[in-house]
């Protein structure tokens, strides 16, 4: 039974995961030769303030909208 466990900030929309979960879904169940509903995907999701990379805090690196829907 796959757990697959996503990173990420905050910022995307129920959409935009709900295209993720298929897509990752479908390419688990057909490389690891498992059923559809044994595929468990669990978002862990961070305020921008608690994540860096680089050296530098991703509310400053990349300002507020970064990730979003309709954000460059």
């Amino acid at each position: 039974m796959p757990i697959i466990s996503v990173k990420m900030a905050k910022g995307r929309t129920v959409a935009q995961k709900q295209l993720f979960v298929e897509a990752v879904t479908r390419e688990a169940v057909q490389t690891f030769n498992v059923k559809e509903e044994w595929v468990t995907v669990i978002f862990d999701e961070y305020e921008r303030e608690n994540w860096a990379s680089g050296g530098e805090v991703h509310a400053v690196k990349f300002g507020e909208g970064c990730g979003k829907e309709g954000s460059e």
